[in-house]
């Protein structure tokens, strides 16, 4: 197993420029979205990632081929020689629940293993069942499988209990190959899944928005191909975001959607960081030595997002004061706090909450990272830590993050990846 080693400094100063690569969570249901059409689709701007491996595996499985030149992905499913997404597949990554509507609405029958992923907390699929059986689906449980068949999903009015991302992705592309017209009510709005009916539409769907949470889709009999380019990864933004704020550094984090991480650049800016755009597509962060303490609470889009809610529990262990964290989306997503303790971090959790007391000096000892946002966190804390930080099991940071330290030497850190 490979780990990542990284020298600290507490006066380190990150400076330079890094570009984003492409959104992880935009790219997968994209590349879930081929299994809707016999044509081609081509992806650019793709990030090589792990999660993207996996799921061009799972198409592959199916019966779809692919091709990667530089940062693009053509796919292209003209049957299907399996409907079964494997346990061995899905278990490593909940996104495969993805190929579930896709599937149904094309070919009539899917059978997905009950999702995986990362070990934050329960993340149920009943939204997408109950969903999927109003558009007409059959629906069964059975030996650890979603079993689910229609001879051609019908429109419905459906409206979420609760948001959901991936959900809302499934019924998008499960809908625009119904009979009739859906109503989505209640949907996730995080980027990617705009993202996502954008590529829908170029396909020939008919998706459109009757207000910011309610989507039209009127079913089309078919989808063609499409040319798109994926969005820019808002949490790798805002990691690096992160990076330049907690190490008073001067970081240009070019490639990017400036509003796509509103609420993120608020939050940093009442750290005591400067936050600027440079241009349309880039965004320069000054950090300060003297961080100020401050309560987060995540929530969906356009809320503070929990996959920066690890990332920044690291840069108030560096504010002046007490600092309280809301984990408002996952029940189990403070299993970094641990971690963080063994470098020095003063944190108690109760509850959904997690009590960040700063400023407290860091200093380097081995940690296991214990999912893929966890991971970035304690690199980060390497970054601004005394002595030699080891973080170990890695594989979940390389599911979301492209050359994560290559990137991070580039602005002055000193980190590597070494083998066990």
């Amino acid at each position: 197993m490979e780990k990542l080693v990284i020298r600290g400094d507490r006066d380190l100063r990150l400076k330079g420029e890094v570009r984003v690569s492409g959104a992880k969570n935009a790219v997968l249901p994209a590349i879930a979205a081929s299994l809707l059409t016999s044509e081609q689709l081509r992806l650019s701007n793709i990030p090589h990632v792990k999660d993207v491996e996996t799921i061009l595996t799972l198409i592959a499985e199916l019966g779809g081929s692919y091709e990667i030149a530089g940062d693009t992905v053509s796919l292209r499913v003209p049957k299907i020689r399996s409907d079964e997404a494997s346990y061995e597949l899905v278990r490593a990554m909940r996104a495969s629940i993805l190929v579930l509507g896709p599937l149904l609405a094309r070919f009539g029958k899917a059978v997905v293993a009950l999702p995986g992923g990362c070990a934050i907390g329960s993340r149920p699929i009943d939204l997408h069942i109950a969903g999927l059986q109003k558009l007409g689906a059959t629906i069964s449980l059975e030996h650890g499988y979603i079993q689910a068949q229609a001879d051609r999903l019908h429109g419905a009015v459906i409206e979420f209990e609760r948001k959901t991302v991936t959900g809302t992705e499934n019924l998008l592309m499960a809908a625009a190959l119904a009979k009739g017209e859906t109503i989505l009510k209640n949907c996730a709005m995080e980027p990617e899944v705009a993202d996502l009916a954008v590529l829908l539409n170029k396909m020939g769907a008919k998706i459109d928005w009757v207000d910011e949470d309610t989507a039209r889709v009127r079913g089309v009999k078919e989808l063609g191909g499409a040319t798109h380019d994926i969005i820019p990864d808002r949490i790798e933004t805002g990691t690096f975001l992160v990076a330049g704020a907690l190490t008073a550094g001067d970081c240009l984090v070019r490639g990017i959607v400036p509003e796509n991480v509103g609420n993120i650049i608020d939050k940093l800016r009442a750290s005591g960081a400067t936050v600027e755009t440079e241009g349309e597509t880039a965004l320069r962060v000054v950090g300060s030595r003297d961080v100020r303490a401050q309560d987060i609470t995540t929530s969906p889009y356009p809320g503070f997002p929990t996959d920066m809610q690890a990332q920044f529990m690291v840069l108030l262990t560096q504010a002046a004061g007490t600092s309280i964290i809301t984990e408002t989306i996952f029940d189990r997503r403070f299993s970094h706090v641990n971690e963080l303790v063994r470098l020095g971090a003063s944190i108690e959790v109760q509850g959904d909450k997690a009590v960040v007391k700063g400023k407290t000096p860091l200093s380097g000892a081995e940690v296991v990272a214990t999912d893929l946002r966890a991971s970035a966190a304690l690199v980060l804390a390497g970054l601004v830590a005394a002595g030699e930080t080891t973080v170990t099991e890695i594989e979940h940071l390389d599911r979301g993050y492209e050359r994560f330290e290559e990137k991070l030497r580039g602005l002055g850190a000193s980190i590597e990846r070494a083998g066990t």
